[in-house]
């Protein structure tokens, strides 16, 4: 500070204005601060250091302008409540305790250093960025340690940090539990095994006892430092100090230090009769100066008053500056000067316009506010005070490494508090930084990517237990507190994933190898189609194609085929809208037509051999083939046609396949659905009803028999269907109506052309006119004897009945007056053989023009 005002009173910043100082020790002792604290603010210009109690201190003139200090952050609460009294600015170059930011509590007070927040929030970053979450805290029980411990907690918290241990040492060295409470915190250092990380806010000198006990218990950890000894030579030249492991601290920055240097080279020369420091300082000179190093240092801490009032008689004087530039601290040298030059800018700022030679020209609350206003240019930034009375100017973080067998505390990185990071002067600085990863400080393993943290019965969310992600849940990182579910239903993840995989699109695509089986099924039976229409068209003239229905009828049903088998090719590839709407609609029309086709077959059958007269009045009556087929269809049409309209098929997305996506047409409403196939079996039974009744007519034209069969054999493939549909799900239902549509199609079309086409090929000579009258003549042949024979039985009935008749009337006749009477039959019967043939040729002609 000295040196500080004699460079200002050694400069044009104050013209005609000379700057003077009062000096006091604080000894660190918040009731000697005090008393020196009365003492500036009794009154100016009086002989007596007496306080006037006033109720408005605005007039008032104490004897100071402005406080420098004090060092320690609890005696600088203690005095800036005096001082806020008379609101005489107090300007701190190292109390960082969070709290004296609050300037309803402590208005009068600044400092040239950021608060404690800056410092904690940096301790933070350093720990989380080490990749350490478990760490142990060591305080002093003081204002200053509590509320460093309580900001580093929040900062520790928001970070993911845990504190294993915190543990406060009595903040007077002669405190009787003082020995007993670091003994305590030593064994608590070495029972936690898994802590090698600590935190220390704490004063010089009770880092000086506490490491102490560190080095005989042979304790080696990470210590990180706060400002108040992170740069304390009395700490880092102790014996053995190499062996308690790695000092990290955080420092307040420093710049150019050799003008400050030479002052203190200077020293010697100055006189000693104001300077009680100074006259000191060569007074324990006089009595270390045979020592070296750290036995210098500890003779110079160790001598009382006493004892150096006695040492000194018989001592020559002796000047050593080297001790002096070794235990300077630049980071609080530099804000010392700040704080000096500050005050300073801020008095020329109130001397502007008055006479500043006049002691009470301003008052020290005009000085406050000037100095809140203050500009310090510094390194070629401009600093000032922010809102909260602080500087913020950053941190040193500092490395204590051994260099030539000596402890070098140099510095490592910049720490920037407006931004949050670490900034790096070098590669070589960057990977000591980077060197401290090596050193493990967690409760638990870190979590590689692909697990999570489960939390165990431990109150810290730092200890936990790593499992693996779930299925469908992935983690990217390490020690993820949770794993991600995968974004939506495309995607999915194995159990201990670290990613997303999209969902595979599966569907009955043309490259499987049974849709080409399919395929090849439908393709076959389009060939049957072109054959058996090659076939009857070549035999159009026969009898068996004429009693087939003729060429249009069987050109129809081969064609209603042949879209059902065309429909069968809407069911492979990817769906779309088209395909899912055309495949069912088309199926469902041909069916419906070729059935109604079919069922006008065994209408025209049935009417053309049956005996019964009421069954054939009713069938000439009904039998409309193209009003049926029209009927018949059209009902189907509509039915398609509402169901596209109100409840038309869509694509869906099937995600009952974990690992895949199965695209899938989804029938929009399964009521119109069995709607549909319902009115085609409907039509089916119908015409199996009408084709059971024709089932006995001619063997080699009994068509009937063969359209039971067809029908019989679609019933069996729907029935079996329902069931195999509901229970199959996957890329092969489709599949599933695939092959029944093809069974019950190829049954159908088989037993209604195969037969045909095995009398044209193979069997020829019944393929003639006269063939077919005479297969005709002898089924009408039998037909017409079984009724004969029917009669007969009933004449024969009736003759017995007559003659029985009679015999009774002659046994009545014996009893009764012998008469008897009974009435004679008309005419006699033709001969049995001629009603036989007569009736063979009538219903011969009838049915063959039926035919």
């Amino acid at each position: 500070m000295i040196h500080a005002i004699e460079m200002i009173n050694n400069s044009t910043l104050l013209s005609g204005v000379t700057l003077g100082y009062e000096i006091y020790d604080t000894c660190a002792e918040v009731t000697k601060a005090m008393a020196s604290a009365l003492r500036f603010l009794s009154k100016s210009n009086t002989s007596k250091d007496i306080v006037e109690f006033k109720c408005n201190y605005s007039d008032y003139v104490p004897r100071i302008k402005a406080v420098t200090g004090a060092s320690y952050s609890e005696v600088s609460m203690a005095v800036s409540r005096l001082l806020a009294l008379q609101l005489i600015p107090q300007v701190s170059p190292a109390s960082s305790a969070e709290i004296l930011s609050d300037k309803i509590r402590f208005p009068s007070f600044l400092r040239t250093i950021p608060s404690d927040f800056h410092q904690t929030r940096a301790m933070a970053h350093l720990i989380c960025e080490s990749g350490w979450n478990w760490i142990g805290v060591i305080a002093t029980d003081d204002d200053n340690g509590r509320f460093a411990v309580e900001s580093f907690g929040v900062q520790a918290m928001a970070n993911s940090v845990c504190i294993a241990f915190k543990e406060m040492l009595p903040a007077y060295l002669s405190d009787n539990t003082f020995h007993t409470k670091v003994d305590r915190a030593i064994e608590k250092i070495v029972k936690e095994t898994r802590v090698n990380v600590i935190v220390v806010f704490m004063r010089q000198f009770h880092v000086l006892k506490l490491f102490k006990k560190a080095i005989e218990r042979k304790v080696k950890k990470i210590w990180i430092a706060s400002d108040n000894w992170s740069t304390a030579v009395k700490i880092s030249t102790m014996p053995n100090i190499r062996k308690l492991g790695t000092v990290v601290g955080f420092g307040f920055k420093n710049k150019d230090m050799s003008t400050f240097q030479d002052f203190l080279r200077n020293l010697h020369e100055r006189p000693t009769e104001n300077n009680k420091f100074l006259l000191e300082y060569i007074m324990l000179l006089s009595v270390c100066a045979h020592l070296d190093n750290y036995d210098f240092q500890m003779c110079i801490s160790s001598q009382s008053q006493y004892d150096l009032m006695q040492n000194v008689e018989n001592k020559q004087q002796i000047w050593r500056d080297d001790f002096l530039n070794a235990n300077i601290e630049p980071g609080f040298i530099h804000s010392t000067i700040l704080a000096v030059y500050a005050i300073a800018h801020a008095i020329k700022g109130q001397c502007k316009d008055r006479n500043c030679k006049d002691p009470s020209a301003f008052t020290p609350w005009e000085l406050l506010e000037e100095l809140k206003r203050v500009t310090i240019i510094d390194d070629d930034k401009e600093i000032k005070f922010d809102s909260k009375g602080d500087m913020s100017s950053g941190y040193d973080v500092l490395l204590w490494k051994e260099v030539d067998g000596r402890m070098e505390i140099t510095t490592m990185a910049e720490y920037d508090p407006e931004n949050g990071y670490f900034i790096f002067e070098d590669e070589e600085k960057k990977k000591d930084f980077l060197d401290l990863k090596k050193v493990p400080s967690t409760c638990s393993q870190h979590c590689r990517p692909g697990q999570m943290k489960k939390v165990t019965e431990s109150p810290h969310t730092c200890c936990y237990e790593c499992v693996y992600c779930p299925e469908n849940h992935y983690s990217n990182r390490t020690d993820m507190d949770y794993c991600y579910r995968c974004h939506n239903k495309t995607y999915w993840a194995p159990v201990n994933s670290t990613t997303c995989y999209r969902k595979t699109i599966h569907f009955l695509g043309w490259t499987d190898w049974f849709a080409i089986f399919l395929l090849l099924l439908s393709a076959f039976g389009v060939v049957l189609i072109f054959s058996i229409s090659a076939i009857f068209t070549k035999n159009l003239s026969t009898p068996v194609v004429k009693a087939s229905g003729g060429l249009t009828v069987c050109y129809i049903i081969l064609l209603s085929h042949f879209f059902i088998f065309l429909s069968t090719v809407f069911f492979i590839g990817e769906p779309t809208e088209f395909k899912c709407r055309t495949r069912q609609a088309l199926f469902g029309i041909s069916f419906a037509l070729c059935i109604s086709c079919i069922l006008i077959k065994s209408l025209k059958i049935l009417l053309a051999f049956s005996f019964d007269p009421k069954l054939q009045n009713f069938l000439k009556c009904a039998y409309k083939p193209i009003f049926i087929v029209f009927i018949c269809t059209g009902i189907q049409v509509i039915i398609c046609t509402f169901w596209l309209i109100f409840r038309t098929p869509f694509v869906k997305q099937n995600f009952s396949i974990p690992r895949a996506i199965i695209l899938e047409c989804n029938e929009g409403s399964v009521v119109a659905f069995g709607i549909m196939l319902g009115y085609i079996a409907a039509l089916a039974f119908i015409c199996f009803i009408c084709a059971f009744k024709g089932r006995k007519l001619p063997e080699n034209y009994n068509e009937a028999k063969f359209i039971t069969f067809g029908m019989l054999i679609y019933f069996i493939a729907w029935i079996v269907f329902i069931p195999v549909y509901v229970t199959t799900f996957g890329k092969y239902l489709p599949a599933v109506e695939i092959i029944v549509i093809l069974i019950s199609n190829y049954g159908i079309l088989c037993c209604t052309f195969f037969p045909k086409c095995y009398i044209i090929i193979y069997k020829q000579e019944t393929n003639t006119k006269s063939a077919f009258l005479k297969m005709i003549y002898t089924y009408s042949s039998k037909s017409v004897g079984s009724v004969a024979v029917s009669q007969i039985s009933l004449d024969s009935k009736s003759s017995s009945s007559r003659i029985t008749a009679s015999d009774s009337c002659n046994a009545e006749k014996s009893s009764v007056n012998g008469n008897c009477h009974f009435q004679v039959p008309g005419p006699t019967p033709v001969k049995e053989e001629d009603v036989l043939k007569k009736a063979t040729r009538t219903l011969s002609r009838k049915r063959l023009s039926s035919i």
